[in-house]
């Protein structure tokens, strides 16, 4: 029976010993021809390996697969062209950096491939260490420790082709930075959406057409597709060309093989007795420091969000008092009826409540871009990989999280920083445990009431931190059960530190803020109207009649604010909104909830701050007094029990955050599947955490 042959390509720099590893793996000479219609030999050896026969075939050494030396052509053109089962890239142990250059251009080959890390004897005389099980799950390849000199690592060399061949191809994990792959995705969906017919992956593809390669050119320029493909790319390159402020795709690319490749090297390799240093590695000595790094990025967050939640606090009273303006002068127009009340409460209010986080996100994303285009954010996401790693989460994680104290919006739009959907959905699903600004006033309407002045300050601290901790252990449980997998690291690319473009700023925080208003605009205008409808029907016109009567005959104003607020507290209790509220109270009861408190927490899924507004109506006192109005402090602490309160804050804490966040989530996660699984889990979630809180403050109080 006849051995099956797996052919390999023998790929690498010049000076890497791939001659020397073949002669280490067959035993014997090699056999030397010519390329077709070149000069440049080809050398090819056979050997018998475990019912294989292994033909290797020794390319040209080529630093990379451009078209400079005939050697590079020779290289590239086998391997677009040629018929192969795997690429053995060999590298040399002792220079790995310029070598992953090389691996980078391979890696967007999206073939079988195994990486020979060769002269590991030389490198260990040089005290360079390499950690090839992290270098493996970075280029998702399997890496080997070699010596051609010493046959050092041939035989499991051997064993991994064989394995490699027998097993499915698994996908490359070489990732651009961001701008490139918003790009890469856009011309992917096009062809999906026209379906097209291709050998090659879409992803492929679309890496050769903005690396202006001619072959795809050529084969596109007479297909039917290439007309709406021209245009698309058009905008493709215009969209680069701002980012990297150059016209030369090679230049941007070779960029971005730098940044892969010394990423790589800078998580994968260390070595001692290195004595000159760059003024970037100088920068990084103190930026990404083990003990200085986290204080100063902390210092440099806590700056931006002050800004953000200060300065864009500003913007938002004005355009809050702004849309306030707007409704009442509709009502004024249109006088009180439901044509004014869905234009002014539902529509003008919906689209008010979307407008109103755009100085936050403006600001944020300003201060993120900023941070960003020096290449700082990189640094950052390398200095935190480790810790978050633990609960089953990436470097990059933190910003959303983090952004996530303030608002749930644009920390869910964060979190696209992160390319693997495993990483991206873990980090989406624990979004909702950092309290959103949204949160607060809640949390300062329970805390007044239920503490003391001296002490409010340290509870608050105490939730926000709570929601923290419960966020990170819910991301290790959920990396446990629903995304088993191993940890799938990045690459933390590591740019050069540079002055920040702001055109580049300009651009990136625009198209944030375009995105955001055109996602979120749409989804809560339909919301909003909903909300409107199911909190102001069915109509009870003779209870109303009564009512209009008895305030008509109101001696003084204050009791015609008295028959007001029974006459709002009658129509919401009956209202679709107030049957809800009652037909879920039982789900709410063994938490310590009555059916107004239930309520409460319904219409806290579309905004957070209607919970304050809903109880203040439910408790008779009128929608405008606020977290801080006495008389509301005074009804909560006289009508809720303490353990009630105490659960209720963790239920807030935890479940579901407000419909804008939400339909964001819907957008980024990619289904509304998803969004379902959210709410099962942040529900059940929160509703098991605040029956513990619940029954075990009742204890400690009896």
């Amino acid at each position: 029976m006849k051995n099956k042959i797996i052919k390999i390509a023998l790929v690498g720099q010049p000076n890497v010993g791939k001659s020397m590893l073949i002669n280490s793996l067959s035993n014997a000479k090699l056999k030397v021809g010519n390329f077709s219609g070149v000069t440049v030999t080809k050398e090819e050896v056979f050997l018998e390996y475990k019912n294989y026969t292994i033909q290797i075939i020794d390319l040209p050494g080529a630093y990379s697969l451009n078209n400079y030396t005939l050697e590079e052509k020779v290289t590239k053109e086998f391997l677009d062209n040629s018929s192969y089962d795997i690429i053995l890239n060999v590298l040399d142990s002792t220079n790995l950096q310029r070598n992953l250059l090389l691996t980078s251009e391979l890696l967007a080959l999206d073939k079988k491939m195994i990486i020979a890390l060769n002269m590991w004897d030389e490198a260990q005389k040089e005290s360079i260490s390499i950690d090839e099980i992290q270098l493996s799950k970075i280029l998702g390849k399997p890496c080997i420790k070699t010596s051609a000199a010493k046959k050092i690592g041939i035989t499991k060399l051997l064993d991994e082709i064989i394995s490699k061949y027998e097993s499915e191809k698994l996908p490359s994990k070489l990732f651009f930075s961001d701008v490139i792959e918003e790009e890469i995705e856009k011309i992917c969906e096009l062809l999906k959406d026209c379906n097209y017919k291709t050998k090659d992956s879409f992803r492929q593809i679309a890496i050769k057409l903005l690396k202006e390669d001619k072959t795809i050119y050529k084969l596109f320029h007479d297909e039917p597709i290439w007309i709406k493909l021209q245009s698309l790319l058009n905008e493709s390159f215009n969209h680069l060309y701002i980012h990297f402020e150059t016209k030369n795709i090679e230049d941007i690319f070779n960029d971005e093989k730098f940044a892969f490749a010394k990423g790589a090297f800078f998580e994968t390799v260390k070595q001692k007795n290195i004595d000159k240093k760059t003024l970037t590695e100088r920068f990084d000595d103190i930026l990404i420091h083990k003990f200085f790094g986290l204080p100063i990025f902390l210092f440099l967050m806590w700056g931006l969000f002050q800004l953000t939640f200060e300065i864009g606090n500003i913007p938002m009273d004005l355009i809050d008092a702004f849309f306030a303006n707007i409704i009442n002068n509709t009502k004024e127009i249109l006088g009180e009826n439901q044509l004014s009340s869905i234009i002014g409460d539902g529509i003008i209010a919906g689209v008010g409540s979307v407008i109103l986080f755009l100085p936050n996100i403006v600001i944020l994303f300003f201060g993120i871009a900023l941070l960003e285009t020096t290449g700082y954010m990189s640094r950052v996401a390398f200095l935190l990989d480790g810790f978050f790693h633990k609960f089953g989460l990436h470097g990059k994680s933190f910003i959303p999280l983090v952004t996530g104290f303030g608002c749930s919006v644009p920390a869910y739009m964060a979190a696209r920083t992160l390319k693997n959907e495993k990483d991206r959905l873990l980090t989406l699903f624990i979004i909702g445990f950092m309290s959103c600004g949204a949160r607060l006033p809640i949390y300062v309407l329970f805390v007044g009431a239920f503490f003391s002045e001296q002490n409010a300050g340290n509870i608050l601290f105490l939730i926000y931190i709570s929601g923290a901790i419960l966020g990170l252990f819910a991301a290790k449980i959920l990396k446990i059960i629903v995304f088993k997998s191993e940890d799938e690291p990045f690459v933390m690319e590591m740019p050069k530190y540079r002055v920040p473009s702001f055109k580049l700023i300009w651009h990136t925080v625009s198209n944030q803020a375009m995105m955001y208003l055109k996602k979120a605009a749409t989804y809560i205008l339909a919301a909003s109207l909903l909300i409107w409808f199911a909190s102001n029907y069915p109509k009870h016109l003779e209870i109303e009649e009564i009512y209009n009567q008895k305030i008509e005959l109101a001696i003084n104003e204050e009791e015609k604010i008295k028959l007001q607020n029974e006459l709002s507290l009658y129509n919401l209790e009956n209202s679709y909104l107030g049957y809800i509220g009652k037909f879920t109270e039982p789900l709410f009861s063994p938490l310590g909830f009555d059916w107004k408190m239930s309520v409460a927490l319904e219409t806290g899924l579309a905004a957070k701050e209607i919970v304050v507004s809903t109880l203040s109506i439910l408790y008779g006192l009128g929608e405008n007094s606020d977290e801080s109005s006495n008389s509301l402090i005074e009804k909560i602490k006289n009508n809720i029990p303490f353990a009630s309160a105490i659960s209720f804050i963790v239920f807030v804490m935890i479940y579901l955050p407000c419909l804008a966040a939400s339909m964001v989530f819907v957008k980024e996660a990619g289904s509304w599947k998803y969004l379902v699984y959210l709410f099962i889990f942040t529900t059940s979630t929160a509703w098991i955490l605040s029956f513990i809180a619940y029954n075990i403050t009742k204890l400690v109080m009896s």
